[in-house]
C-alpha cells in the first residue's frame, strides 16, 4: 500500500462513491469496536501513511469518508487482488485500470480479520465530505445574538472557607457541595483527595482518598483527583458511598482500555466504600472497586456520578448509579476513534450501572435489564447515552428530566436533556454545529441538509464563547426570587446565568452579584481572573456558590 498507485486508485474511487445516488451511507456492516479500530491503525501506519491520511492531501488523498462511500466487500476485494477483480470483468475495476492504466498491488497476506480491521480504522474518520465542502464557510460567530442582563442579583454572605490544599490558585479544588439525601448532612470535595463535613459551616475531613490509595494522583490538575461522590440512597442503612479519583497509568488493570500503542496518562477508578457506622463523623470502612477506565490525557474524565434523587424505592431508576465519563482528551490529540465509538465503548458516554448486580464483564457490578444497549453485541451494555465530550455535571431538574451540562471545545457551551440510547454529537458536531474530528477543530459549520441521518440529540441550552468558555451547572433554589429557576454559570469568569427550564424556548439572562448589598463580580471578590466558580445546594434547597481561586463557599441570600 505504500506505493502511489494506491493513492490513484482510492482516489478516483472517492470520487465514484461520492456521485452514488444512494441515499443511505455503506459501511454499516463495519465493525466500530475500539480494538479493532486500534489494530487497524497499527496495520494503516505500517503500510499506507507514507502516501495518506484523513485530514489533507499529501502524496496521495486524504481517505476521509471512502467506507461510506462504497461498499465493504469490494473494498476488501480490492485491497486483497485488484488484479482478479479486474480480470472477472468488475466495472469499477476496468474504470480504473483504463483511467490510469495502473492498479495498486495485491495484499494477500493479510489476512480477513486484519483487512476488516483496516476498514475499522478507515471507517472512524468518515464520512466527513459535509465539513470538507464547508471548509470556505467556517462561522465566525456561531450564535450571534447576545445573552440579555436579567437586572435580578444574587445576594451573597459569606459561609465558609475550605482548607487550602495547594499554595497556588486554586487554593482549594472544590468542585462538589452535596448532602447524604436522608439525614441531610452536607459535604464537599476537594480534588486533591479529602472530603468534608459541614458541621455548623466548619469543614471537618470525613475522607481522605489520598491517605487511603496510594497510587492517587491530583496533578497536574484540569479535574484530575477526586473526581466526584454519590452517596447511596440508603446510606443511612446500608453505609454505602461512591467515588471516583484518578491514579497512576498502569497502577492496575484497565476494565476499560484501547491499543497499547496509544499513551495512558492516568486511569479513572471507580470505588464503593462501606462504612458500618454511617453516622459517624470520620469514615471507616472497607472498599471494593467497580471499574477502572484508561485515559489518553488528564482531562475529560469521570468527574460526575449521581443517583437519581427523584427515583423511589421499587421504580426503575432507584439505585442505581450514574457515571459521566467525557472523551479523556482522545479527539483533539488525533484519536478521535476512541470517543466516536456509536456506543460500543465507555468513552464519551454516561454509563447507568447497578453497584449491587454482578452481571457485568469483570463481575463487580451489574447491567440493568432496562439500560438501552442491553443484548446488543456490538455495544457497551453500560452506556445510557453517549456523544459528550466532557458531560461535567449529571442532575434532574424539578420535573424529574435527567440533564447534563457539557464543557465544549472552542466554541459551544451546553446543556442537554438526556434520553436513554441518544446520541449526543462528540466528536462530530459540538452543540447544534458541525465539527470536524480529523481537521481544524477550531471551526465549526451549519448542519448539512441531510444531518437528521447521523441521529444527534441537540442541546435544550447553549452559548457560544462570546458568553463564556466552560458552562457548569447548577441547581434550582427552593424559595426567594430564583425560585424554581436553573442557575448556572461559566467556570473560568464566574459569570451567573438563570433560564426557566420549563419554557419551551428557555432564554439565557445573566446575573449580577452583591454582597453587602454592593455589585461586586465573582472575580473581584476572589481577586482572582479565573474564579473556577462551581456550586452547591443542601437538603432544604438552599444554593451555595463555590470559588476555587480562593476556596471560599458563599450562600445566595435571596
Amino acid at each position: 500500500m505504500k506505493k502511489q498507485a494506491l493513492s490513484i486508485a482510492l482516489g478516483f474511487l472517492l470520487i465514484i462513491g461520492c456521485n452514488s445516488k444512494s441515499n443511505h451511507p455503506f459501511g454499516q456492516d463495519i465493525s466500530t469496536d475500539v480494538e479493532q479500530i486500534a489494530l487497524g491503525k497499527s496495520l494503516f501506519e505500517q503500510n499506507c501513511t507514507s502516501c495518506h491520511n484523513f485530514t489533507q492531501k499529501t502524496i496521495g488523498p486524504n481517505l476521509s469518508g471512502l467506507t461510506s462511500q462504497i461498499e465493504a466487500d469490494w473494498l476488501k476485494s480490492f485491497i486483497k487482488n485488484p488484479q482478479q477483480l479486474l480480470d472477472n470483468g468488475d466495472q469499477r475495476t476496468k474504470i480504473l485500470m483504463e483511467e490510469y492504466k495502473v492498479l495498486m498491488p495485491a495484499f494477500p497476506l493479510l489476512s480477513e480479520a486484519e483487512i476488516e480491521a483496516l476498514l475499522s480504522y478507515m471507517h472512524s474518520f468518515g464520512p466527513v465530505a459535509a465539513v470538507a465542502l464547508a471548509e470556505g464557510e467556517a462561522l465566525a460567530d456561531p450564535i450571534p445574538e447576545k445573552t440579555k442582563d436579567s437586572g435580578l442579583f444574587l445576594e451573597l454572605e459569606f459561609f465558609t472557607q475550605i482548607p487550602a490544599s495547594d499554595s497556588i490558585s486554586p487554593l482549594a479544588k472544590i468542585t462538589k457541595m452535596e448532602s447524604e439525601p436522608i439525614s441531610g448532612r452536607l459535604f464537599v470535595q476537594d480534588q486533591h483527595g479529602k472530603m468534608y463535613e459541614l458541621v455548623n459551616g466548619k469543614p471537618q475531613v470525613f475522607f481522605d482518598l489520598r491517605a487511603l490509595r496510594p497510587d492517587f494522583v491530583s496533578k497536574p490538575g484540569l479535574a484530575t483527583g477526586f473526581g466526584s461522590y454519590a452517596f447511596h440512597p440508603e446510606y443511612v442503612d446500608n453505609g454505602l458511598l461512591y467515588t471516583s479519583h484518578t491514579e497512576k497509568p498502569g497502577s492496575k488493570t484497565a476494565d476499560f482500555a484501547y491499543a497499547d500503542s496509544i499513551k495512558v496518562t492516568m486511569q479513572w477508578v471507580l470505588t464503593e466504600w462501606k462504612t458500618a457506622n454511617p453516622s459517624s463523623k470520620s469514615f471507616v470502612g472497607e472498599s471494593r472497586e467497580l471499574l477502572r477506565v484508561n485515559v489518553v490525557t488528564q482531562i475529560h474524565g469521570m468527574q460526575e456520578i449521581a443517583f437519581n434523587p427523584h427515583a423511589k424505592k421499587g421504580e426503575e431508576d432507584y439505585g442505581l448509579l450514574y457515571i459521566g465519563i467525557g472523551d479523556g482528551g482522545s479527539a483533539e490529540n488525533g484519536f478521535d476513534f476512541i470517543s466516536d465509538h456509536k456506543g460500543s465503548a465507555v468513552w464519551s458516554s454516561i454509563l447507568r450501572i447497578d453497584p449491587k448486580g454482578k452481571n457485568s464483564k469483570n463481575g463487580k457490578y451489574g447491567i440493568p435489564k432496562e439500560n438501552p444497549f442491553v443484548g446488543q453485541s456490538d455495544k457497551a451494555e453500560e452506556v445510557f447515552a453517549y456523544g459528550f465530550r466532557n458531560p461535567n455535571r449529571i442532575f434532574w431538574d424539578l420535573r424529574g428530566r435527567m440533564m447534563a451540562s457539557e464543557i465544549g471545545h472552542k466554541n459551544i457551551e451546553e446543556l442537554n436533556v438526556i434520553e436513554a440510547g441518544k446520541f449526543y454529537g462528540w466528536p462530530i458536531r459540538e452543540g447544534s454545529f458541525v465539527i470536524n474530528a480529523q481537521g481544524d477543530m477550531d471551526k465549526v459549520f451549519a448542519l448539512p441538509a441531510d444531518d437528521a441521518e447521523i441521529g444527534a440529540t441537540y442541546p435544550f441550552l447553549q452559548f457560544d464563547h462570546d458568553e463564556g468558555l466552560a458552562i457548569i451547572a447548577g441547581y434550582f433554589p427552593s424559595s426567594g426570587i430564583f425560585k424554581g429557576k436553573f442557575l448556572f454559570g461559566d467556570v473560568p469568569s464566574g459569570k451567573v446565568f438563570v433560564s426557566d427550564l420549563n419554557e419551551s424556548n428557555p432564554k439565557i439572562q445573566k446575573v449580577g452579584i452583591k454582597v453587602n448589598g454592593k455589585e461586586k463580580g465573582l472575580q473581584e471578590l476572589c481577586g482572582k481572573p479565573r474564579v473556577d466558580l462551581k456550586f452547591g445546594q443542601d437538603k432544604s434547597g438552599q444554593v451555595y456558590i463555590l470559588t476555587k481561586a480562593d476556596g471560599k463557599v458563599y450562600r445566595i441570600l435571596n
